[in-house]
């Protein structure tokens, strides 16, 4: 009999990472939750990761260098170690605090416009450049510029240092998948140290000469000596922002063009606002969800998932996609349906750590769809140049995604 050990290790392997919904309906058919080896557990039930994304009992592995001492060897690791990303409260609630100021829901409304603004000039450098009918990137031109001009405006990066950061947070992102072997982070490694370099010279900057963006904010909190925000806390939390504020919403674009592609009737009906976007942008978090995978640490004792015990310091990996898929949740999930009735995936997740850039995500999706189905008619996938995904489980989109817009 196939257990749930055994599908998640196929989820590993590479025809596992290019497709990995056959897998979710079989682990579906086993059960919402399973017992892999040792300490190490399974949920692949709405319910169930739902449950543990909420439930404080679980939180995160902070002390992960205790464990494995090699992980201080490797940047790309350890400096994440004082974000959001990786830490429990009290730290975790003090810090997330001071950040979400920026993105409240009457802040990011604001963006609207700036947003829309972003959107028409890089549509608009995608017709100059397909023109003659070549081809164009629509990864490298609008999916990576869309978002990284959002987030690099509000954290107040230089628009001319921009663009350099797509290799480097795509080989960053390399550690945030399952590495079995340390050694190819190597990549991951020297990118990480770049980018830390990087802010380290802009938060001089900024303490010189203060502006209106969240670094500087940022900076007079770590400035303030009270214990709200270290230096470290602040620089981890930086490269947090930057890799967090495009990486998910990139692959929301590319996996989002793909369904359009895939299904001209819903394209028609987005193009004739007869779907609402918001409603196309949230099926396409559900159907194919930019970030997959996440997990979680049993902190106390006593702790259990779907009736299955998990003892203290157990790892339960959370199948965000597979939760998506769930049948139990979603009928007939491997139908796109842009109208589906209270549609809440957990692509952005849940809890304490629920995603703080989801709103703007929203927005920026909601918004680029339609502007970009509008304003090229003809839009179509190139017929001569191959549409690459990124060979990721984690994080799942497209590294190239070539598209003839006239």
């Amino acid at each position: 009999m196939t257990s749930s050990g055994a599908i998640l290790g196929e989820l590993y392997t590479e025809a596992g990472r290019a497709d990995p919904y056959p897998l979710y309906v079989k682990l579906h058919e086993l059960g919402p939750a399973g017992h892999v080896d040792g300490p190490l557990f399974v949920a692949n039930g709405y319910h169930e990761v739902n449950s543990v994304l909420r439930n404080p009992g679980f939180g995160k592995w902070e002390q992960s260098a205790q464990v494995w001492p090699e992980i201080a060897d490797h940047p790309s690791l350890n400096r994440f170690n004082k974000s959001i990303l990786d830490t429990n409260p009290p730290d975790h609630t003090r810090v997330r605090r001071l950040m979400a100021t920026v993105f409240t829901p009457r802040r990011v409304a604001a963006l609207a416009p700036a947003v829309a603004k972003i959107v028409g000039d890089l549509l608009d450098r995608m017709a100059e450049a397909g023109a003659d009918g070549s081809p164009v990137d629509f990864m490298d031109a609008f999916a990576f510029r869309v978002p990284v001009s959002v987030i690099c405006e509000l954290l107040g990066i230089p628009e001319a240092d921009r663009y350099r950061f797509r290799g480097l947070m795509q080989d960053v992102a390399i550690a945030l998948e399952i590495v079995n072997d340390l050694s190819m982070l190597g990549p991951a490694d020297a990118a990480m140290l770049e980018i830390e370099e990087y802010f380290t010279a802009l938060v001089a900057e900024r303490r010189a000469a203060p502006r209106d963006d969240l670094i500087s904010a940022l900076i007079h909190d770590a400035d303030q000596g009270d214990g709200r925000l270290s230096e470290e806390e602040l620089l981890s939390n930086l490269v947090l922002l930057l890799l967090a504020g495009f990486e998910t919403t990139t692959n929301l674009f590319g996996n989002g063009l793909a369904v359009l592609f895939d299904r001209p009737q819903v394209a028609a009906g987005l193009r004739a606002g007869t779907i609402p976007a918001a409603g196309f942008v949230e099926e396409v978090l559900r159907f194919d969800s930019p970030v997959q995978l996440t997990s979680r640490l049993a902190m106390t004792d006593d702790l259990r998932v779907a009736g299955i015990p998990v003892p203290k310091g157990s790892e339960v990996i959370l199948l965000l996609g597979a939760a998506n898929w769930d049948p139990a949740r979603f009928p007939e999930p491997e139908r796109f349906d842009p109208g589906r009735p209270d549609n809440q995936p957990l692509s952005f997740g849940a809890g304490a750590h629920f995603c703080l850039g989801a709103a703007l995500a929203r927005l920026e999706a909601a918004t680029a769809f339609p502007l970009l189905l509008d304003r090229f008619p003809d839009l179509a996938p190139a017929e001569d140049a191959e549409r690459i995904r990124n060979d990721r489980l984690v994080l799942r989109g497209y590294q190239t995604f070539p598209v003839v817009v006239s």
